[in-house]
Formats: structure tokens, sequence, C-alpha cells
């Protein structure tokens, strides 16, 4: 979840629609992206107990003496989309199927989860009808375009209470309605998780989408019970932990929701303004030891526990938590070949009653400003640079997944530090 080198995501993407390739009844299409740069404040190996899970309290030590500074890195990304052709069934009906999966540095980004497998029922009057696996509009949305155009993608669509990938869902869609002057898409999913579950998976998300003159407004509803406790909005929605075999003794399980509201509006031929507000809503998880291994023992994903450093995760208690969170950019477009972006991201404090401090009253801020190329269409380079500041030096808020998330910067270790590189996409 602590990728790095993320705060500006796929800045100049071209609609991959645009560059599809057809192959008999299939159509490819997709995008290449590499990018390079430096980041200041950097300690990738200062916590004591490496890539741990966040809210389990042996996770907060951080360990002195490690080297800390200015680091260098590289990310690569490939998606490939590969979907059939619409196929007729009379009566106006069709069906369509898509398949997607993202290697991140030649590996697949989140094991054992496929971005896109699912087929599509489609008919004029009736609307579509999807089934199999698919992105949420929670983060899709909010990555491409609300975070990925103003160079937030990771800060925005990722953070937050939210679940990104559906694995077993249903999806109906309404056909576009003519509300207000412009057109309205309303559509609503549901996702059963994971399999073999002893807590029963629940997913709702509703999602509106209103398009009128220089308008484009979404609003996105997401409510979740018994998915991972986290604050990452990318992640899956399987079950109340990772492994099924897990799932023995988590007590009550976990609820998470958000509500969302993104806007963009444009301003001229060459100016867009985006906006995105976020309610996010924890229920909390309760620290339980699952089972001993030979590689150790085995416990849950816990959220907002009081609880921290040396203590029992299972004899204490969880607390809910709520926040908000917001995201605000532009995009300008210079001349027909370069763009210029800039766009910003801040993580609220939380309320919680929790007496433990597990992130809740800290804040992230982070910026970002971005200049694009357009080489040919579909292939652009690009410049970035950014900062982050957060409000006090410790764990990070309860918004982010990990502690240095979004930016490589660990808020245990620095309560501020920025980056700067360049990068290229192709899409075909």
């Amino acid at each position: 979840m602590n990728h790095k080198l993320t705060p500006l995501g796929l800045v100049f993407l071209a609609p991959l629609t645009a560059l599809a390739v057809d192959v008999g009844p299939f159509v490819i299409n997709g995008f290449v992206k590499v990018e390079t740069g430096r980041t200041s404040n950097v300690c990738e190996d200062c916590q004591t107990a490496p890539n741990e899970n966040r809210h389990r309290p042996w996770a907060d030590a951080i360990t002195n003496a490690k080297p800390f500074g200015t680091k260098d890195g590289s990310v690569s990304l490939v998606q490939p989309y590969i979907g059939t052709k619409d196929f007729n069934l009379g009566q106006g009906f069709k069906v369509r199927g898509l398949w997607s999966q993202r290697w991140r540095d030649g590996k697949v980004d989140i094991p054992g989860v496929e971005y896109e497998k699912n087929i599509t029922f489609t008919h004029e009057d009736y609307g579509n009808l999807q089934l199999g696996a698919f992105p949420t509009r929670g983060w899709s949305s909010a990555d491409y375009p609300y975070g990925t155009q103003i160079g937030v993608a990771d800060a925005w669509g990722a953070s937050g209470s939210g679940y990104g990938l559906l694995t077993r869902a249903i999806r109906y869609s309404l056909p576009t309605q003519y509300a207000w002057g412009g057109d309205m898409h309303l559509e609503a999913s549901y996702d059963f998780g994971g399999r073999g579950y002893v807590h029963r998976p629940a997913f709702l998300e509703l999602f509106a989408q209103y398009v009128g003159g220089p308008w484009v407004i979404e609003g996105v509803v997401q409510k979740a019970r018994n998915g991972l406790p986290s604050a990452w909005t990318h992640g899956p929605f399987v079950g109340v932990t990772a492994e099924a075999a897990n799932d023995m003794s988590t007590g009550p399980g976990n609820e998470q929701s958000i509500l969302m509201v993104m806007a963009r509006y444009k301003m001229d031929a060459k100016t867009v303004l985006f906006a995105g507000l976020r309610h996010n809503d924890w229920s909390g998880a309760k620290g339980n030891y699952v089972r001993w291994t030979p590689n150790g023992d085995i416990w849950n994903d816990m959220f907002n526990i009081a609880c921290s450093g040396a203590c029992d995760p299972s004899a204490v208690s969880a607390y809910g938590a709520r926040s908000e969170d917001f995201s605000l950019g532009f995009t300008r477009k210079l001349n027909e070949k370069f763009t210029l972006n800039a766009g910003m991201v801040h993580l609220g404090k939380a309320r919680t009653k929790n007496p433990v401090e597990r992130g809740q009253s800290n804040t992230m801020t982070l910026a970002a400003l971005g200049l694009g190329y357009e080489i040919q269409p579909g292939w652009s380079v690009y410049g970035f640079t950014g900062a982050v500041n957060y409000g006090r030096k410790g764990l990070a808020p309860l918004s982010m997944p990990g502690h240095s998330s979004f930016s490589g910067i660990d808020s245990r270790v620095a309560t501020h530090g920025n980056w700067a590189g360049l990068g290229t996409v192709y899409s075909f």
C-alpha cells in the first residue's frame, strides 16, 4: 500500500478507447507508464517491524540510526484491457466481456485480484447489467479523472474508508436520463465478497453522475460490512481478513462507509477546475489473535484500537472514527502540445472516542504541480514536483493506509518533504 512516486499518477493519459486496436472479435487497449524521481526525507527501513499493518501496535515503533535523507526511485505500470466487441442477442439485447490486470514494476499490482473480469448485458431501453470483477466508482472516478488530471491520483483516489476493487459483484445502470437540462447517469453495485467467511461480507455502492453544460458532478455512497479494516480506497473488497481461513475469532466484524461528492467545471476552452469532498466512517475493528504458525503468530487486521506499543490488542477496545478530506485543482492547456496541472489533497483530523493516539490528531496536506508535453496522440512526457506536510510528527492520519503512503515520507520521521521527477505514459 505504500507505493512510491505515485502522487501524480497518469497525468496526461488520453482516453484509451480513442486508440483501441481491433483484433478479430476483440478490442485491445491499455497504457504503459514509467516514472523516475527524487524524494527528500525518506527513511525506507525505519519501521522496526517491516511491512507490518499500521494499526497493529507493534508496527508503531521506528528504529533509530537508520539511513535517512534524499532517495532516488522509479516505478513502472502496465495495464492492458482486452474486451470483446458487442454481440447481438436479439430484441435489442447485446453482451460483451472485459478482462484487465495491472502490473507494477513487473509484478501483479495486487496479488490474487484482477482489475476487470466481467460480462455486461446492455439494452437501450433497460440499461446495463454487469457481472463479475470490476472497480468501484469510489476509487476509479476519484483516481481518474479527479485525481490523475491534477496530479494527486493516489493521495485522493486511494485514501479514505472506501474500497476500490470488487471481486464477485453485480452492477445495474439505468439508461441515461434527461434531467435539469443535462444527462443523468444512475447505478447501483453490490458485492458478495469472498467465499468461506464466517463473517459474511456485503458491499453496496450507489453512484450518480450529472453532465450539463460546463459541469460534471458525481456522487458516491459506499456501505460495506465485513471487508478488510483499512484506509485504502484502492483496496479489494473480499472479507474481514485477507484469507477466509483466518476469519475465526475476529469478533463483531467491521463496517466502513464513504459519502463523496466530486465536480469539475470547464471554465473555458483551455481550463478545467476540479474539486472533491469525502466523508469517511469506520466502525473500528478489535484486535484478535487467530493462530500460531511456524512463521509466527497470525493476528487479524485491526483498526483504531486503544493500544500503542507493547500491549495486548485483544485486551482493549476498538473505536469508531469519522473524518473529512478534500481535493482541489485545475488543468490548463497552454497550447496544442503543453498542459499545466496543479492539485492538492487535505486529509483531516478524525473524531473518535479512542483515548489512545492512533493518528486521529494528525493531518496531511499534499500539493503537486506538473507540466506535460504530448509527443503524439496517446504518448506524452511530463515533469512533476510536489510537497507534503503533516500536522505533527507521529502516526499518520487515519485516512492514510500507511505512515509513508503517497509520497514515501514517513510521518513518524519527518513533518514535511518534497519530490521532483520525470515520466512518460503511452496509451494504446
